[in-house]
């Protein structure tokens, strides 16, 4: 039976990866769980500055900038859009030649989100659901889409005044919420995650 893990790439001639499968990284590093380790410990810290710091989203462009952020450390295609394709247990994400017209999506959803009054917190739970849905299913990048889109929401949420962490310390119930709603693309159980987890802030 296939783990919810089971990813395959249609990469024939190993623009990402070097010949024994591990991917092309800036430290050379050739052997998996040394790259886990290594791309774990540099992206954490990324990650830590971005919650200190937050990238202002203006589009889906700032999807590209927040990966380019967090991956700068490991990979020379940090920030860039995947130039293969990638199914998970049979179920293809977006095709990479039609991009343009997702990332063309995600901007009519963030201009309906910046429309939502902060005080609706329903109504914007929903919609940060729907785009989260969205970009997992575009899943834009070889790696590191999860970390980037849940870095989009959360920037997304503090900009209405809310902090959002759908990955926190020691409560694998939440990311195990959040890795049903989106692989299952279930919009209502992420709804229900993001509006139990958003706090009100001031900023």
């Amino acid at each position: 039976m296939q783990s919810n893990n089971n990813y395959s790439y249609i990469d024939g001639l190993n623009q990402y990866t070097y010949s024994n499968g591990v991917l092309k990284n800036l430290a050379n590093i050739q052997e998996e769980r040394a790259l886990l380790l290594y791309e774990s410990l540099k992206v954490s810290k990324r990650i830590e500055e971005l919650f200190e710091q937050p990238i202002k989203i203006t589009n889906s462009s700032s999807l590209l900038e927040i990966h380019l952020y967090l991956f700068q450390d490991v990979y020379e295609w940090a920030g860039k859009v995947r130039t293969v394709n990638i199914s998970k247990n049979g179920k293809p994400f977006f095709d990479d030649e039609r991009f343009p017209m997702g990332f063309r999506y995600i901007d009519l959803l963030i201009e309906e989100f910046e429309k939502i009054p902060t005080t609706k917190t329903n109504v914007i739970s929903q919609k940060l659901a729907e785009i989260l849905d969205n970009l997992n299913f575009l899943h834009p990048f070889r790696e590191g889409n999860g970390r980037a889109q849940r870095e989009f929401i959360r920037a997304l949420a503090y900009q209405k005044g809310y902090s959002l962490n759908l990955n926190p310390p020691n409560n694998k119930d939440i990311y195990d919420r959040y890795m049903k709603g989106t692989i299952d693309s279930d919009v209502d159980i992420l709804t229900k995650l993001i509006e139990n987890q958003l706090i009100e802030i001031s900023i």
